[in-house]
């Protein structure tokens, strides 16, 4: 019996999702959706359909997990399948691998930074999986093994395979690299020669398992945060995903229109400064107790101390968390440019510590930019502010409807370490710029707030 046969006689795709991710003839995919289409599956046999194709011991794969305990239902899996339709194949536990008779193998890793790409750098992995791919902050390890998705073996398919549910610590970049970028099942990047795809898996696909667990989908549905359930019952990418704020975040409430700023109200800006990552201007305005107008006419209470979002500039290229790379006077220049258009008088706001005179770094960045014309007050930066303007942020959220605000802020995961704190690795300049405002907010009394315009 061919191998093609033996994999067919144990296990076959299930009609729609599963069977077009197998048969993608892209370079890169991602099999999304709702919990419970077979995603794990579908990758694992996307390798292994290869095995016994003649490739030999040029076939070689490797999937990740984000750290070694979630590997667990991995290797679970490859045991149950994997002996069954693969003769001779081989389970090296001290090495996480499985060899095939023909010298094909297929290794499961854990990669939890990106430094640990390291450990890979020249291999050669014609198949590269992730699973979970939303369990990343960043895209950066992601990326990085892209270099290793590679074979000197002519007619090699070369393959980068993804599976995730909406939700997570990464669900900002994943949605930006592939939902946002076109409809399911549409190319994207295919004038480079990598092109990418997404497809949608849903639950109501996997007849096997809704027959064996017909209570699955309650389950589900009992989930009491409406954010993750949305994700994991329908797939949707429209949510604000895994992290400190997402139990809040509602835009029909926390985005306002632009409205004129009353002529007593404090304007000022505050800066996350970045370079190889993006930088964060924020232009803020501080209520003095007065009422404003809003853009509808209406005539809205303030309390002393209120704060609105009315402008941003966030310094990065196509890429989430990439930075531009600008001078301080370059980007001075560009905030007086802006400040310009805006018709304001802009008053001095916190900036990162880190940008005044550093002898270490041979660079006093708040210098060049003051030449420039653009003062700067230090950052309320003592032991645990991180945590309190966490905390302040959170009874205060009344956001601005800035693009890059609305993108990065609501969607910050908690951190593994400190779960009352933003983990530290996801795209969190905007959040720091804005923590930077809240905590040296000039007026404080009565119920404190922050508004937003557009």
């Amino acid at each position: 019996m061919a191998q093609a046969d033996r994999l067919r006689s144990v296990w076959q795709p299930q009609g729609g999702s599963q069977y077009h991710f197998l048969r993608c003839p892209h370079f890169e995919c991602l099999y999304h959706g709702t919990r419970g289409p077979g995603k794990t599956d579908a990758l694992l046999m996307d390798f292994a359909q290869h095995v016994g194709s003649g490739f030999g011991g040029a076939w070689r794969g490797i999937l990740f997990r984000q750290t070694y305990p979630q590997l667990e239902e991995v290797r679970a899996k490859t045991k149950r399948w994997f002996p069954q339709f693969l003769r001779g194949a081989s389970w090296n536990g001290s090495q996480s691998k499985w060899t095939f008779p023909a010298g094909e193998e297929l290794l499961l890793r854990h990669m939890a930074r990106p430094g640990d790409y390291w450990s890979y750098h020249g291999h050669e992995y014609p198949w590269i999986g992730w699973e979970e791919l939303t369990n990343w902050p960043t895209p950066e390890c992601y990326e990085a093994m892209m270099a290793c998705c590679r074979s000197s073996h002519r007619g090699m398919p070369r393959k980068v395979r993804a599976t995730c549910n909406p939700y997570g610590s990464g669900h900002n970049w994943v949605k930006a690299r592939f939902i946002d970028a076109a409809p399911q099942g549409e190319i994207i990047g295919a004038e480079e020669g990598l092109a990418r795809v997404h497809l949608f898996g849903a639950i109501a696909e996997n007849e096997i398992l809704l027959e064996a667990d017909p209570h699955y989908l309650e389950r589900l549905k009992a989930d009491s945060n409406a954010h993750r359930r949305k994700a994991w019952l329908e797939g949707s990418w429209d949510i604000v995903a895994g992290g400190l704020f997402d139990d809040l975040w509602d835009p029909r409430v926390h985005v306002m229109d632009a409205f004129p700023v009353p002529e007593s109200w404090r304007i000022d800006r505050a800066l996350d400064w970045g370079s190889t990552h993006p930088f964060s201007v924020g232009w803020w305005v501080e209520s003095d107790g007065t009422d404003f107008v809003d853009g509808s006419g209406v005539t809205r209470p303030t309390v002393r101390g209120d704060l609105y979002r009315i402008a941003e500039w966030y310094g990065c290229t196509s890429k989430p968390n990439e930075g531009l790379k600008m001078t301080a006077r370059k980007v001075a220049l560009g905030i007086l440019e802006r400040e310009r258009d805006l018709g304001y008088d802009v008053r001095p706001g916190p900036a990162d510590s880190h940008i005044f005179s550093d002898a270490k770094i041979g660079r006093d960045i708040a210098g060049d930019m003051a030449a420039a014309g653009v003062r700067w007050t230090r950052a309320h930066k003592d032991p645990g502010s991180r945590r309190l303007g966490a905390e302040r942020l959170r009874a205060l959220l009344v956001f601005a409807h800035c693009r890059a605000f609305i993108r990065t802020v609501p969607v910050l995961p908690r951190g593994t370490k400190d779960p009352d704190d933003v983990d530290p690795n996801a795209e969190d300049h905007v959040y720091d710029e804005t923590r930077y405002r809240i905590m040296a907010r000039k007026g404080l009394s009565g119920e404190q707030r922050i508004g937003g315009m557009h």
